[in-house]
């Protein structure tokens, strides 16, 4: 990556995406106990805490998963007692600095009746997790040719004042002809109509991808961790004693 992180140093709402978005905008998206909270389990996988390092969380977390549940928490990096690292995938975020968002004529809006075909083209272009109802967390665009849908970017967190760009992808056979890059200034687009701005995740191993987002105008802005944790057997064994 060409571009230093900008300054991290004092807390950022995008520190805890996940858990901003779950208690604000996508509130209506929320499974909660207390301090944990996660999305409905056909809409996204994703589990937050609203601190990481105060042990109710993690208590109401338990609660939410359930004796020997997992659950996948953006920005963990170490467990607490009582709890195991069973997974971890390094990513780096980036926020918008100087992406030129402007509508794609050929950007159509997808809905529900799509999702079978998004469902297809996420499994064999694997930008990352998409569910049943995931096309409902914000707006979702796509390029047809010939009637198939061949590329595709959207909306997924939404913590307040920001919304993250997800899912972009193309069908292999039709990548180098800035299809992604089309649909990612569309995108881009209607979210700052609303006064908001752009930021995405991507994996830390994906340099093309996140060259593209540099080029583009994109800035990275912390390196991040997705970890699967559980809790360990001594406690679930304790909890239900």
């Amino acid at each position: 990556m060409s571009v230093t992180p900008v300054d991290t140093s004092s807390s950022h709402i995008l520190d805890n995406p996940a858990w901003a978005a779950l208690a604000g905008p996508h509130a209506h998206f929320a499974e909660r106990i207390g301090h944990a909270a996660r999305y409905h389990q056909d809409v996204a996988p994703f589990y937050a805490v609203c601190d990481e390092d105060d042990p109710r969380a993690w208590g109401d977390l338990a609660a939410l998963v359930g004796p020997g549940g997992t659950a996948s928490v953006p920005g963990v990096t170490e467990a607490p007692e009582g709890w195991e690292v069973v997974g971890t995938a390094h990513g780096v975020q980036l926020v918008d600095t100087g992406l030129r968002a402007e509508p794609d004529p050929e950007a159509v809006r997808l809905g529900p009746h799509d999702v079978p075909e998004i469902l297809d083209l996420v499994a064999r272009t694997e930008p990352g997790p998409y569910l049943p109802r995931t096309i409902e967390m914000g707006t979702y665009l796509g390029i047809r040719y010939d009637g198939r849908l061949v590329a595709l970017a959207g909306e997924r967190l939404h913590p307040p004042g920001w919304t993250e760009i997800s899912a972009v992808c193309t069908d292999p056979a039709y990548r180098g002809r800035g299809l992604a890059t089309r649909l990612v200034r569309a995108v881009a687009a209607g979210i700052k109509e609303r006064g908001e701005r752009p930021f995405l995740h991507a994996r830390a191993d994906n340099a093309n991808a996140i060259g593209l987002y540099e080029s583009i105008g994109f800035t990275l802005r912390r390196r991040t961790v997705f970890s699967l944790v559980r809790q360990t057997e001594a406690a679930v064994l304790e909890e239900t004693a």
